[in-house]
């Protein structure tokens, strides 16, 4: 028999473990917190559970950033403490798992897949190369702007889904293996801050656009149109896309600036791979459709009432009906990927049920009620910044905005620019892996640690809120977006 190998964990990881479990348990085992009250005078009474998920919160923050263990049981880590602390019942707490939200990353992770397997993401990187040559800094540009173009028509998810394994593609071809290198690490990162700069643009790109929209109309009788949100969101989605670009070009600049003949190998290596087989143009055809389905649901109402989730595993089915898929590819989805979203959902609405979040949000806008408008503005955006890296974005937006909308008449600010400058932020967290879902699917690349990205995330996040400064200082009232009323 072969003997088993036990890696042992090292003492920074012990220590940042330990951490951990004693920020929950001072949180747990702490007397009450003091009630708040928001600007309509209703108090908010912070419940024992939400004080224990607040201290939950702590907790995963901690083990996910600084890695003590794989973030995929550090997932599993917080359903069993929901369970065993009585913080939400153990039915609740892992119903999570199977969130629709959920299924759509595993759904997402498939398609990648098929497109890896049948050549798909091989034939376009080829061609990419082509186009954008041998400088790696042009390889950076060029995956970038396609990432960012492809999320103005399809969920953010979804593209990096199918960026990812083109990626690794043009990666095999920088002739490192599957070493962690400078430039994989940019490619990857600089793919999954991308995809939200570029998910912001229009209403396509993710869910939270509809929510925050439907929130301005209701309580503040302002109506934003598709193309009206586009008009204003376009030059700040793709200013980041170019800032992100810098950013990576500093912070991680390749080590080779040029692969010397990388244009005429992909050119030929295109070639070797023929014409276009007939498994590559059923995954096409079958994502195609789907993707066409999803998009069509933000214009067409009787397609609205179906689930994403749902729309997109009927590719995941018919992958395996059509036999492009086998058990094996099943067995090899990257389950951690999987089971840290599942976590991210289940803490989440830990922290929503409980009314923690509410707690924390009317908490933080208490400092600035009586804040200068601009201050007020920048209070906002960091909060939800801040809370988007642990929750979904679209309950970032569901738990700050009705609060902030109530606020900004006092302060003579427009709703609009409230509402606009949410979105901003709640469409890139920067700093941890479930923040968004490209972040995660960027770390299965195994090119970064969730550490690094958490370090990478930290100047791109104050650049995210230098940007919202600045749009709200300058570009949207040149474009005609009201500010004060």
């Amino acid at each position: 028999m072969t003997a088993i190998q036990v890696q042992s964990i090292s003492l920074s990881k012990k220590i940042f473990l330990c951490l951990g479990v004693i920020a929950f348990l001072v949180v747990y085992f702490s007397p009450a917190w003091p009630d708040v009250t928001d600007p309509l005078g209703k108090t908010f009474i912070l419940s024992h559970q939400g004080k224990a998920a607040i201290g939950l919160f702590l907790l995963a923050g901690i083990w996910w950033v600084f890695e003590v263990l794989p973030i995929g049981v550090t997932g599993i880590t917080i359903g069993i403490v929901q369970a065993l602390f009585f913080i939400r019942p153990a039915k609740d707490a892992f119903n999570d798992f199977m969130d629709p939200a959920v299924l759509f990353i595993f759904g997402s992770l498939i398609i990648g897949a098929v497109f890896t397997k049948v050549g798909i993401t091989k034939r376009l990187a080829y061609k990419m190369l082509v186009i954008v040559g041998e400088r790696t800094s042009m390889i950076y540009l060029g995956c970038f702007v396609i990432t960012a173009l492809l999320t103005h028509l399809m969920a953010h998810t979804a593209v990096a889904a199918t960026m990812y394994p083109l990626l690794l593609s043009i990666y095999a071809l920088y002739g490192e293996g599957n070493k962690p290198t400078k430039f994989g690490r940019g490619l990857f990162i600089g793919m999954a801050f991308v995809a939200g700069a570029g998910s912001i643009v229009t209403l396509l790109g993710a869910a939270r656009g509809i929510v925050a929209l439907g929130f301005l109309q209701e309580m503040s009788g302002v109506s934003i149109s598709f193309f009206e949100l586009t008009f204003y969101m376009f030059p700040i989605g793709w200013l980041m896309v170019f800032l992100i670009w810098g950013l990576i070009m500093i912070f991680s600049k390749p080590e080779k600036a040029v692969i010397p003949g990388l244009r005429e190998k992909a050119r030929e290596l295109s070639r070797e791979m023929g014409p276009v087989s007939r498994p590559e143009i059923m995954a096409v055809v079958i994502v195609g459709g789907v993707i066409l389905f999803l998009s069509l649901q933000s214009f067409v109402s009787a397609l609205a009432p179906f689930n994403k989730a749902a729309v997109l595993l009927v590719s995941t089915v018919l992958f395996f009906v059509l036999g492009i898929l086998n058990i094996k590819d099943l067995e090899e989805v990257p389950w951690n990927i999987v089971l840290l979203f599942a976590g991210a959902m289940s803490i989440g609405f830990c922290l929503w049920q409980t009314g923690a979040a509410e707690w924390m949000a009317i908490n933080w806008l208490g400092f600035f009620k009586d804040a200068h408008w601009f201050i007020f503005i920048l209070g906002i955006a960091f909060f939800i910044m801040v809370m988007t890296n642990f929750i979904m974005n679209v309950a970032a937006i569901a738990i700050t905005l009705p609060v902030s909308l109530v606020v900004a008449p006092y302060l003579g600010i427009a709703p609009e620019m409230v509402t606009f400058a949410a979105l901003i932020v709640a469409g890139m967290p920067f700093l941890l892996l479930v923040g968004a879902a490209p972040n995660a699917i960027a770390y299965n690349s195994g090119q970064f640690t969730s550490g690094q990205f958490f370090a990478f995330g930290i100047p791109a996040s104050i650049l995210l809120m230098a940007m919202v400064a600045l749009a709200v200082l300058v570009i949207w009232p040149l474009m005609g977006m009201p500010t004060i009323l």
